[in-house]
């Protein structure tokens, strides 16, 4: 029936199919459409059941999950699975309903926005937009009007393919806001664009009688409300614990469908498999997308990376926009530890407001650097996923605040470890504190920071926060509040198996540093930090407010 509509020459024979299912799987680094996935042999993590719930379950739905999570390889799911190739779905899920013979392949007008360029300004965004419905009417062969608005000459592709195929049309609307999040330091032309997509996107609702089905896909989870004003039957899915686990892996998952790589990866470390496990866990485990924040979550591409480098590093943040996360968090005066068991509500996990509008807190854990959790009282709160991410944003932070070349003030960081250089480690601290803005300071004496029964006083949760996330930002092991049978310190630093504990505290006017560091040693020697390990070198820093420098330290 649909012979003339796309996919007619993606036929695959079902023998090329079984001597590809003999090979070794490869990992589907690169590959974002699941044709291409299963024609080639990668491995796929069987995702379809969620599909077949939400096609018998209702008409329209939207998913939020943060960039690089599987929500393309999603969509492009549900376009094999609509455009009727039975061939791609052989073992999976999927299978036995594409069998039924009340089974009815769609149309598919599949919109990707991740395409539509924003470097030109609004008009250029608009050309953008008009270039792609038209180049979506080509590959459905229709024919459209000279019109050169793009919300009507949506309108029409609707109409005409649901003409043409005589069938209702599905609608695949991947990466909705990603033209107007690029604009997120930019309110006033977020805005705009804002204006321009949701003209666009109102046409879906228009066209209502013509659609059979509808998925939406977009980083921020709650934006649609500005965007899709007039589509107000949409089924939100991002935060529903039974579709908590559509996109990413789980543990099981990983276990399941790369044991080979498992073992290659833990031979090559030299460790067991089940060691490799638990380092994983940590490094690359902990994304949550329900509101009872029981699923934890690995990113696919961070885990495809590591199973092909063999290596823990941080490869997520590599893949987007650093700088403008890094010029986001020093724009609002923010720092990377002050989120860290943020409490909140569920009302602001299922709806934290537009990106371009929300506080912080509110941006982060859109954007996927913040997750839930629960907190002490079984409630809600924030805190980044994992290592990978806690590392990366620190090292974003510590970038985007020095002049100098980050390698050069790590290297000075390493050597003065390596010798026990106290004055040394204290210099390349003051370094990042002298890069740290006037006014950032200013602002840090207007706050106070409660966290975790803690008061922390005026600005020494900025010189601790940013101390703190200099040192990761270096790649250097370091822990925050690290739990004591008499308190938390501020720092405890791991090193080549040395362990440096250390307490900051702030003179402010008429107060000594040279006080204040014997007080901060004193405290780490009375309430026992450094008990729990062996030999470890006690430190007290005095930082003068004055001069915002680190100028006394107790050893």
């Amino acid at each position: 029936m649909f012979e003339n509509y796309v996919g007619a020459d993606l036929h695959i024979c079902p023998k090329k199919i079984k001597d590809m299912e003999k090979k070794k799987s490869n990992l589907p680094l690169g590959i974002h459409t699941f044709e291409d996935l299963r024609t080639r042999g990668d491995v796929y993590v069987d995702k379809t059941k969620y599909l077949v719930e939400l096609i018998n379950t209702g008409k329209v739905y939207f998913l939020a999950r943060p960039r690089r999570f599987g929500k393309s390889l999603t969509v492009s799911t549900f376009e094999a699975l609509f455009s009727g190739w039975k061939h791609l779905f052989k073992g999976l899920y999927a299978e036995e309903f594409m069998n039924r013979p009340d089974f009815e392949p769609s149309p598919v007008i599949w919109l990707d926005m991740s395409s539509i360029s924003t470097s030109y300004g609004l008009r250029g965004m608009k050309e953008s937009i008009l270039n792609l419905t038209k180049g979506t009417a080509r590959h459905l062969k229709i024919e459209l009007s000279d019109s050169k608005i793009a919300s009507d000459l949506l309108s029409e592709l609707i109409k005409k393919t649901a003409e043409k195929y005589n069938q209702k049309v599905v609608i695949l609307l991947d990466e909705y806001d990603k033209p107007y999040t690029d604009f997120v330091n930019d309110p006033a032309m977020s805005k705009k664009v804002r204006a321009v997509l949701r003209d666009y996107y109102a046409q879906i609702k228009a066209n209502d009688r013509s659609l059979r089905f509808i998925f939406i896909t977009g980083i921020s989870k709650f934006a649609r409300f500005g965007v899709f004003s007039t589509l107000n039957n949409v089924t939100d899915i991002s935060m529903m614990p039974e579709y908590a686990e559509i996109c990413g892996y789980t543990e099981d998952e990983i276990v399941r469908y790369f044991p080979d790589y498992l073992e290659d990866t833990a031979n090559s470390m030299n460790i067991s498999t089940q060691e490799l496990i638990e380092k994983m866990r940590h490094y690359y485990n902990g994304f949550s997308f329900d509101r009872e924040a029981k699923a934890r979550l690995y990113n696919p591409y961070s885990t495809l990376l590591f199973f092909r480098e063999k290596d823990f590093a941080n490869y997520w943040i590599e893949s987007g926009k650093s700088k403008m996360i890094a010029d986001y968090m020093k724009n609002k005066h923010v720092t990377v530890e002050q989120f860290r068991g943020f409490s909140v509500s569920k009302d602001f996990a299922r709806s934290p407001g537009d990106m371009d509008e929300t506080p912080p807190e509110g941006f982060l854990y859109q954007a996927g650097y913040l997750t839930l959790r629960k907190d002490d009282r079984d409630g809600l709160a924030l805190d980044y996923p994992n290592t990978e991410v806690l590392n990366s944003m620190s090292e974003l932070v510590t970038q985007s605040l020095l002049v100098m070349s980050p390698n050069l003030i790590r290297d000075d960081l390493f050597t003065a470890l390596d010798y026990n250089d106290m004055d040394e480690l204290a210099a390349q601290m003051n370094r990042l504190l002298a890069s740290i803005p006037y006014d950032d300071y200013s602002v840090a004496a207007k706050q106070v920071v409660f966290k975790k029964g803690y008061h922390y006083p005026a600005q020494e949760w900025l010189y601790r926060s940013n101390i703190l996330s200099f040192l990761r930002g270096c790649g250097v092991l370091v822990d925050a509040e690290l739990h004591t049978h008499l308190g938390r310190p501020d720092l405890v630093i791991t090193y080549r198996g040395k362990t440096w504990v250390i307490e900051i505290k702030v003179a402010y006017k008429g107060e000594s540093a040279t006080d204040k560091a014997e007080e901060a040693y004193r405290q780490i020697i009375e309430k026992q930090y450094a008990k729990p390990f062996s030999s470890a070198i006690c430190v007290g820093l005095g930082i003068d407010d004055a001069v915002r420098q680190i100028v006394s330290i107790k050893m």
